[in-house]
């Protein structure tokens, strides 16, 4: 047998690539910003989730030079050994306050932390309720327990209490994000809430997108509808808002000192790096006295919003910045990529297994730091290429 034969044979992305039409892994040459250089060319970045635009803001940058003065580049083992320095449990202390929760832990990225959490805190005998739409990282970590997933239909509360009934005697955790990722739509939180009460369930949080857009200061999901005492954990990354990478779980102190003692993903990765933790202390701060990006961030959404509808796209259930764009069938999909790109446009193309057949997205995403002239621009492009394409 040839361990091999199924690396041999994929060929699909070969095959997009010498039709000109692969759109991965593209090489970018500049810092994060509205505008980014690609092959030597400025473009127009309608695909980033710095969503506050602070990856190249001079005091995060400063923060990141100052933490590498004092503390090198790395720390050379785990939280659980030689890993913790006092940067991470000020980092901590500042995350828990942000989301309104007693306690928090970092790990090294977003992913990481969703592993950790969930295949430690969820047993044998024990079940996790996920939506359909969750992020890989959420499947990912539920299959590393020893507990059972069972999966309810995208922000269907009617299926997810009929999973609840049939798991109603046992322990239980409804995970769920807050922002789904390629759809922009934000969970129903408040009959989650309800029915978790209901059945006696317990609730996380995954704020990967939520941080930075939904609630006080940016502070997520639970506190946009005022009920963070209604959810047990939430979850965050660094690599969206806070520009940086890395990710944390928060909740009460119990959990999280579970965590540090059983959380693989933790005790045997390496800590997060100094840079990015000091680089994520510098944007709370910024996002906390400069409420001004969040309101500019919806502005802009809300813009976009209207403009991609009036020119006629169907932007499904969008209500977030993240913005996707229905146009059906891949090549469509991989078509408007090309033409956009030789517009000067940066965006996604989402394909199935992550969409279904026949409904791939261009999804668009927007940062507080687009100007009105740059969103004029990219929606003029989108009609153009729109009407070339016959999707409107």
């Amino acid at each position: 047998m040839d361990l091999y034969k199924k690396c041999k044979n994929f060929t699909q992305a070969r095959e997009l690539e010498a039709m000109g039409f692969y759109p991965y892994f593209r090489v970018i040459s500049s810092e994060q910003d509205t505008e980014v250089i690609v092959n030597g060319k400025k473009t127009l970045m309608l695909g980033s989730n710095s969503y506050l635009g602070l990856t190249n803001h001079p005091k995060v940058k400063e923060a990141s030079i100052n933490a590498i003065k004092k503390y090198g580049t790395g720390c050379a083992g785990s939280r659980f050994l030689n890993g913790t320095l006092d940067i991470h449990i000020e980092l901590e202390e500042k995350l828990a306050n942000l989301v309104g929760m007693d306690s928090a832990l970092a790990y090294s990225t977003g992913f990481l932390a969703n592993l950790g959490a969930l295949s430690t805190i969820v047993g044998r005998g024990e079940y996790f309720l996920t939506d359909k739409l969750d992020h890989a990282s959420i499947i990912d970590g539920c299959r590393l327990s020893f507990g059972k997933m069972l999966r309810f239909n995208h922000n269907d509360m009617d299926d997810l209490e009929r999973q609840l009934k049939t798991v109603q005697d046992k322990a239980k955790l409804i995970v769920v994000d807050g922002i789904f990722s390629m759809e922009g739509d934000i969970v129903n939180l408040p009959e989650i809430c309800k029915l978790a009460e209901k059945y006696s369930a317990q609730i996380m949080v995954d704020d990967a997108h939520s941080i930075g857009v939904l609630g006080k200061d940016g502070s997520g999901t639970s506190n946009h509808f005022g009920l963070t005492d209604k959810v047990d954990i939430i979850m965050g990354t660094f690599s969206k808002s806070l520009a940086s990478i890395g990710g944390f779980i928060a909740g009460n102190e119990s959990i999280m000192h579970y965590l540090k003692h059983f959380s693989r993903p933790l005790i045997f990765s390496a800590s997060l790096p100094p840079a990015s933790a000091g680089s994520v202390i510098a944007a709370i701060k910024i996002m906390k006295n400069e409420p001004e990006r969040i309101d500019r961030l919806w502005q802009i959404t809300h813009k976009m919003q209207d403009g991609f509808k009036n020119i006629g796209y169907d932007i499904g259930v969008s209500n977030t910045p993240i913005i996707p764009l229905h146009v059906g069938e891949m090549m469509t999909a991989f078509k408007m990529w090309k033409m956009l790109a030789n517009e000067g446009i940066f965006i996604n193309p989402v394909i199935p297994p992550a969409v279904p057949q026949n409904d791939c997205l261009i999804r668009t995403s927007f940062m507080a730091t687009h100007t009105d002239k740059q969103l004029e621009f990219a929606l003029d492009k989108f009609k153009k290429v729109g009407k070339k394409l016959g999707i409107i």
